[in-house]
């Protein structure tokens, strides 16, 4: 039986009537109490706590019926702002979103680097630019959470990032030192998870996601949770052998899935099929559009691939929803058609396989979504996907 001193439960009510706010977005105080079950007294001794500490605010609703205008509460979107870092390997994507989860900056910076120490002395030195250009709000940049294309312990310590080859890189005590603060590091493909089921798939309590870019990641949630594993290195689905004794992987494995269904590798093959050599998704499109034999027949060559990964996790997983984030997938009109005709096991499950809309930027929004939820302190957190739904 769980017991608690009013202390505590005063922090579990005041999470609840947030999360609702957050859930409506707009609510009076009389339908806040019917909708948590909590007494009117109760919901107002929180409302006005968090009203006080900037958190909520009132306004007053125009409407075209006689008697007083209706006060709603929402959230004071201004109050805090949290960044989300992407740390790819030749760009880094800077992300501040509101108090809300709404993008209100981002930036893309080129890296002509690879040196750690550098990229370290870049990221801290965008950090206090951002606190900076932030501080005038109550809370000011209450949170950063990093994003990186690698293994990251549970203790936040990078193990391995394959593209830059560092080892065991505690970027976060390195920028502590440096005077940055409210700081967490993690996985990119935990990130893009957890935003795909804050802004999109609310209710999905078993959900995988799969970026396929220049390698393979994936961020596994159950039971609402990340799904991290023992050392906080599980997802490293992009090495799972699908091919054995077949092409050697930079893991030290040959065979492994990323070598066969990363976008590199549809790359290199429909360059071995074209008169003329690719590079982006831009130019993909522009061949699926003119229904370019050599490309569709690249295209589901890939896919076919692909497949089988996906055949493999579901068996593993059993998930409700998979999503896919590329960009090339998404040009295709029929990548999803062609998934599927491969997944005919009649022992694999799952609800539904869908194409992420919130592309290039789903590791930064995801990252500012967990610093809201981190800030606040609460169970879990639902957000609308405005103007974060868009691929960089």
């Amino acid at each position: 039986m769980l017991t608690g001193d009013g202390a505590y439960i005063k922090k579990i009510n005041r999470q609840y009537i947030l999360k609702v706010i957050y859930e409506e977005v707009k609510i009076s105080r009389a339908n806040l109490a019917k909708v948590t079950g909590l007494n009117k007294a109760t919901v107002s001794v929180q409302v006005n706590d968090l009203i006080n500490d900037e958190l909520i605010c009132e306004t007053r609703e125009e409407h075209n019926v006689v008697g007083r205008r209706p006060i709603l509460l929402s959230i004071n979107e201004s109050a805090a702002f949290f960044l989300g870092i992407d740390l790819d390997y030749d760009y880094i994507l800077f992300n501040i979103t509101n108090l809300k989860g709404d993008t209100v900056k981002y930036e893309k910076i080129e890296l002509n680097t690879d040196i750690y120490e550098e990229i370290a002395d870049l990221v801290a030195n965008r950090i206090k630019h951002y606190e900076q250009e932030y501080s005038w709000a109550k809370f000011g940049l209450a949170q950063t959470y990093i994003a990186v294309h690698g293994t990251v312990s549970t203790d936040e310590v990078i193990h391995f990032i394959p593209t830059y080859q560092w080892r065991d890189k505690d970027l976060k005590d390195d920028l502590i030192q440096k005077g940055i603060n409210y700081l967490h590091v993690e996985n990119n493909a935990n990130l893009a998870a957890y935003a795909e089921r804050v802004f999109h798939y609310h209710t999905s309590d078993n959900l995988i996601l799969l970026n396929l870019s220049s390698g393979i990641g994936s961020g596994i949630i159950i039971n609402g949770e990340l799904h991290r594993g023992f050392h906080g290195h599980a997802g490293e689905m992009g090495h799972m052998i699908i091919y054995p004794k077949g092409r050697p992987c930079r893991c030290g494995n040959e065979g492994c899935w990323e070598r066969y269904a990363s976008e590199p590798a549809f790359f290199d093959y429909a360059n071995r099929l074209l008169d003329h050599r690719i590079y982006t998704e831009q130019d993909v499109t522009k061949l699926i559009e003119v229904n370019n034999d050599e490309i569709i027949t690249a295209l589901n060559k890939w896919i076919a691939d692909i497949s089988i990964g996906i055949n493999n996790i579901i068996n593993l997983y059993n998930p409700e929803m998979i999503v896919l984030n590329s960009p090339i997938l998404g040009s295709y009109k029929n990548s999803l058609n062609e998934i599927n005709k491969h997944l005919t096991s009649s022992v694999s499950h799952y609800r539904d396989i869908v194409i992420s809309g919130l592309g290039a930027k789903s590791a930064v929004v995801g990252a500012c979504a967990m610093g809201i939820q981190n800030f606040l302190e609460l169970p879990d957190l639902s957000l609308n996907a405005t103007n974060n739904s868009v691929s960089a």
